[in-house]
């Protein structure tokens, strides 16, 4: 009588199909927030502005990576409800 035998390969498979089904489909209304662009090593003039584009860009880090977290808690969220 043959038996099957699954190697672990085939259980890393399924299990990334099963993630991949499972996971909710983006929504166009909330895409992923974009993460700032980082000033150029010559962006800054060196005058010792207040505030230097570069604490400008510390800012707009911040912001993106609550905005980030918020995303990702609104989408696991979703995940749960389906």
């Amino acid at each position: 009588m043959p038996t099957s035998r699954r190697g672990r390969g085939d259980a890393l498979r399924c299990a990334v199909h099963v993630s991949r089904a499972d996971a909710p489909v983006p929504s166009p209304s909330d895409p992923r927030p974009e993460p700032p662009e980082q000033p150029l090593p010559s962006d800054c003039c060196e005058s010792g502005c207040d505030p230097c584009i570069f604490d400008l860009h510390a800012e707009a880090l911040a912001e993106y990576r609550a905005a980030l977290a918020a995303w990702r808690a609104r989408r696991s969220v979703l995940r749960l409800r389906v």
